[in-house]
C-alpha cells in the first residue's frame, strides 16, 4: 500500500486548499478511504471518511461545512477541499486506506496571515 498526499501549503485564513491522495498497491475502489491531520504537540485526529463508492461521508465536528472529501475511483485518488480555512486547521495532513496500517508522509498545512 502506498498512500503520496500532496497540494498543502502557506493560506491565509479565510482561504481554500484542495488536497490529493494518490493511493497504489490495493483495489482502491473497494475501501473506505480517510484524512487525519496532526498538529505540533497534538495527537492525530480524523478529519473526514468517505465510503468505498463516495456515497457516505462523515466529518469531525471543527470541520463540517467548510471541508468535502471526495475520491476518483477511477484515478485511484481522494481528494479533501479545505475552505474557510482557519489558523487551527494549520497540521500535516495524512490520508489513510480502511483496514490498512499504512500512512503516507503527510502534506503541511499552515493556515496564517
Amino acid at each position: 500500500v502506498q498512500l503520496v498526499e500532496s497540494g498543502g501549503g502557506l493560506v491565509q485564513p479565510g482561504g481554500s486548499l484542495r488536497l490529493s491522495c494518490a493511493a497504489s498497491g490495493f483495489t482502491f475502489s473497494g475501501y473506505g478511504m480517510s484524512w487525519y491531520r496532526q498538529a505540533p504537540g497534538k495527537e492525530r485526529e480524523l478529519v473526514a471518511t468517505i465510503s468505498s463508492t463516495g456515497r457516505t461521508t462523515t466529518y469531525a465536528h471543527s470541520v463540517k461545512g467548510r471541508f468535502t472529501i471526495s475520491r476518483d475511483n477511477a484515478k485511484n485518488t481522494v481528494y479533501l477541499e479545505m475552505n474557510s480555512l482557519k489558523p487551527e486547521d494549520t497540521a500535516v495532513y495524512y490520508c489513510k486506506a480502511a483496514t490498512f496500517p499504512s500512512w503516507g508522509q503527510g502534506t503541511q498545512v499552515t493556515v496564517s496571515s
